[in-house]
């Protein structure tokens, strides 16, 4: 039985493109360069810290001033 709440991120392009932000504006918000955002784009494991930070944000737990303020 597959867990519900799975950080599952396959669909991570979709979801930036959806919100009509490039690479390095939808990245550099979470802390990662365009590159590395590209390769976990194209497939490579998002790291468990990131990922989680990811469902956060997905979620509606962590803002988008959040991430802003915690990047200062």
């Amino acid at each position: 039985m597959a867990r519900k709440n799975k950080l599952d991120f396959s669909d991570i392009a979709a979801a930036r493109k959806k919100q009509n932000l490039n690479q390095k504006d939808f990245w550099t918000r979470y802390g990662v360069t365009q590159s590395g955002g590209s390769r976990y784009e194209s497939g490579r494991n998002i790291p468990k810290p990131l990922a989680i930070l990811l469902w956060l944000h997905r979620s509606g737990k962590v803002t988008d001033k959040d991430l802003a303020d915690a990047l200062k």
